[in-house]
């Protein structure tokens, strides 16, 4: 059965305009600058750059004013409300400091070569025949960005079967597999880590160091990996001396030989920083950067435009569609530009009282002085919503004095230390780095030492947590850290 029912419910829905605005805060500043093309690009009543001044100034006058206001068009907007109304116009009111030789400048993209194609270049070396090379191209192809050859050969052989209707052998395709081992760089094409260094082992002048450095991989790689030091000096009958100069040939070695390729017109991405940090006589100093404050104006045909359905005593239907179209035009770049400035003042207010939150490491840009920070923090500074700082935080950069770094490092979690103070979780990190960076590394600290390290030193934090916090900082347990 059928019936209608009537509710009343209170909700609470972003306007698309606050939409617009949350997107652009979010954007860094490089796509930022792609998002005012595109807008470019989709909305012709939308300029950039500096208007051009007229010299019929008296297209601005104003003397009709009141007649002006009083005229509304049919179409439900009020034409003066596109118009300029102000006695002196806003071009007036702007600097030009650009000279007319001024350019902008852009760097080119270059387009490089990639690896797979240096790897098959080198194949032109060797003498193969047609099935040969369509192997060693699958194998090449297969290869992956570190230089490795995950696949095996029996996954290989079937794939090409269905893929190239080559039909081959395991041992054909193991054939080929050590010619392309024979290619720069070394150690491309291996199967794993202890194939990659052994290639690159036996390309080197055989010496003592390389012949053990050899012999320890081939029989001894768990010991090896391990650093059971002991057990391969035992195993091996070989003094601790000799054993340091084998584990300095491997030491030397590239484990990942892909990412050791490099071409000069390999293209580079870059940060950009969005904000600048700087000290000035003890004082701090932020500027936004200038690509975030691009200068957007309505296009002054669009207005013209308005200007002449104005002047027109009779008003066609096309005409009246065409003014609606311009309208949207219109209110679609006055939002942009707006949300453009209200961008700019919430990343300038934002990145303001991070920097004043945090003014003792900025001014000396030791670890240990940041201060616990969180969103809540700043946002409650600021009286904004903890979305919007970690949007801003989340995807900007600021170059200091010590670096350009990532805007969200700067916030971390508290915790008390044995003096009831609050203490970020980066200060401790930070002490347990160089704690561990000034340990014995013939006696590597384990996580129970280092625990009671960081106690005595007034953080009283569980062994488990230290551990969190080595791995956070990408450090290997004691037994890995050992050295001979």
């Amino acid at each position: 059965m059928l019936k209608q029912q009537l509710n009343f419910k209170l909700s609470q829905k972003l306007s698309p305009q606050q939409i617009q605005l949350m997107k652009l805060i979010q954007l860094p500043t490089q796509a930022f600058e792609q998002r005012i093309k595109q807008e470019l690009e989709e909305n012709p009543a939308l300029d950039s750059g500096k208007e051009e001044v007229k010299d019929e100034f008296e297209e601005f006058d104003n003397t009709d004013q009141e007649e002006q206001d009083t005229e509304t068009i049919e179409t439900e907007i009020n034409v003066d409300d596109y118009l300029s109304d102000d006695e002196v116009p806003s071009y007036r009111l702007n600097t030009n400091n650009y000279s007319p030789d001024d350019d902008e400048k852009q760097v080119p993209y270059a387009s490089g070569t990639s690896f797979t194609q240096y790897l098959q270049s080198q194949l032109n070396t060797f003498r193969l025949d047609e099935e040969e090379l369509q192997i060693a191209k699958f194998l090449i192809g297969s290869v992956d960005e570190s230089g490795y050859l995950r696949r095996s050969l029996a996954d290989i052989m079937d794939d090409m079967a269905f893929t190239q209707n080559v039909y081959t052998t395991e041992d054909k395709i193991e054939h080929i597999l050590m010619l392309v081992h024979s290619l720069d760089p070394a150690g491309v094409g291996a199967r794993g880590l202890e194939e990659c260094l052994l290639i690159q082992l036996k390309r080197k002048e055989s010496t003592e160091s390389v012949s053990l450095a050899i012999n320890i991989l081939e029989n001894a790689f768990d010991h090896f990996t391990k650093k059971h030091y002991s057990k391969l000096i035992s195993k091996f009958n070989i003094t601790e001396d000799q054993l340091r100069k084998a584990i300095e040939e491997i030491e030397h070695l590239n484990p990942k030989p892909g990412s050791s390729y490099s071409s000069n017109t390999r293209i580079v991405e870059h940060v950009v920083p969005d904000f600048t940090i700087r000290i000035g006589d003890g004082t701090l100093e932020l500027t936004l950067n200038g690509r975030n404050a691009p200068q957007m104006h309505v296009s002054r045909e669009y207005s013209d435009m308005l200007k002449g359905y104005k002047a027109s005593k009779e008003k066609s239907k096309s005409q009246k569609d065409a003014v609606m179209f311009i309208k949207q035009k219109l209110d679609s770049a006055k939002w942009f530009i707006e949300a453009i400035k209200q961008r700019q003042q919430t990343l300038f207010v934002t990145m303001s009282a991070i920097m004043n939150y945090q003014e003792e490491y900025f001014l000396t840009g030791d670890e240990r002085n940041l201060r616990p920070m969180i969103l809540k923090d700043i946002a409650e500074e600021i009286d904004m919503d903890v979305s919007t700082v970690s949007r801003v935080a989340n995807s900007k950069y600021v170059d200091t004095p010590y670096g350009t770094k990532l805007i969200k490092v700067f916030f971390s979690e508290s915790m008390t230390n044995d003096q009831g103070e609050e203490v970020s979780t980066r200060e401790i990190k930070k002490i347990l780095e160089m704690t561990i960076q000034e340990e014995d590394k013939r006696k590597p600290l384990t996580d129970d030492k280092l625990a009671k390290i960081l106690k005595e030193k007034g953080y009283p934090i569980a062994r488990r947590t230290v551990a969190k916090y080595r791995e956070q900082l990408d450090v290997s347990v004691a037994r890995l850290r050992k050295e001979i």
